[in-house]
């Protein structure tokens, strides 16, 4: 038992960051038709970003939290920026263009932004400095820190945060009705090409959260991080229903949850052959399982093409 109750524990923490990537995917998708595979690189730039903050900071004897919300600060911006000249340069021209083509210019967007966070950062693992010490905490036999336990409880008021946005802000409202039909939302007084760009910077936003918390999570940081990131958030974002922001969420806990179980319980069962090390297979043989028996996802619907 108390191994389970770890496992639920390291799921729902992990499963929360990768709900917050996979809102990127999943918002990108609900009002353009759009899978955004550049976004996980994206977030790969602002977990750098943080990391080169936090480095530059760590010696300078400010609090921890100073350092860190500057961190998260520097990042956002970053990842806000590229996020909004994405669209501006790369998607939006292709807005009218068969699927094919903004697909092919997001996985060449995705390798653009790979190779010049190479670059900048070198091809080396970058370690997080020593600039909090997390406290452990036991819960029923289970241990985490309190690090996580702030990881948990910040993604999880960023997505209640973000719920309400959508359903309740005008802006919200204006989201809704671009994803519903952009033409006739058009129609009706709303700015679709503003409203777009504000996707993307309210995506890249909370992506670039998620990678501080990737970070601090991990304690590494590396140039092709995004890549596998990306592909899990987005195996979320369609395990909930892709283009549904709740399904997203749930989607992503559950992920994590179904990583931890499966890693822990399958890699003791086969002697630590498929242990950790492999835990992403889990993650793809999920993947695999829903397109088969609901593509759709948990929380999404069917709908006809637009035409």
């Amino acid at each position: 038992m108390d191994i389970f109750l770890q496992q639920i524990i390291n799921g729902l923490v992990l499963g929360s960051i990768y709900a917050l990537v996979a809102l990127g995917y999943t918002m990108v998708y609900g009002i353009l038709g759009l899978i955004n595979f550049a976004h996980g690189d994206i977030v790969m730039v602002g977990a750098l970003v943080a990391l080169t903050v936090m480095s530059m900071l760590a010696g300078s004897g400010l609090p921890p939290a100073v350092i860190l919300l500057a961190a998260i600060g520097a990042a956002t911006l970053v990842c806000v920026a590229i996020g909004v000249t994405v669209e501006r340069v790369a998607y939006r021209p292709l807005r009218r263009a068969p699927r094919l083509a903004p697909l092919i210019t997001a996985i060449g967007v995705s390798i653009l932004i790979q190779y010049s966070a190479a670059l900048i950062w070198g091809k080396q693992y970058l370690s997080l400095p020593r600039v909090i010490t997390p406290t452990e905490i036991g819960f029923g036999g289970a241990q985490f820190t309190d690090l996580q336990a702030y990881i948990f409880l910040l993604a999880c008021a960023i997505m209640g945060g973000l719920l309400w946005f959508i359903k309740s802000s005008r802006v919200g409202r204006a989201m809704r009705a671009t994803e519903q039909n952009p033409d006739i939302a058009g129609l009706m007084g709303v700015d679709t090409n503003r409203i777009i760009a504000f996707t993307f910077l309210l995506g890249s936003a909370i992506g670039a959260i998620a990678g501080v918390m990737v970070v601090l999570y991990y304690g590494l940081g590396h140039y092709f991080m995004g890549f596998m990131l990306g592909l899990k958030a987005f195996t979320a974002a369609v395990l909930g229903g892709i283009g549904n922001v709740a399904g997203a969420m749930l989607g992503g806990l559950l992920l994590g949850i179904i990583e931890s179980l499966a890693s822990g319980y399958i890699g003791d069962l086969t002697g630590g052959v498929l242990g950790s090390n492999y835990r992403d297979i889990f993650a793809f043989l999920v993947l695999i399982g829903v397109l088969v028996l609901r593509p759709g996802g948990l929380m999404g619907q069917q709908v006809s093409e637009r035409a």
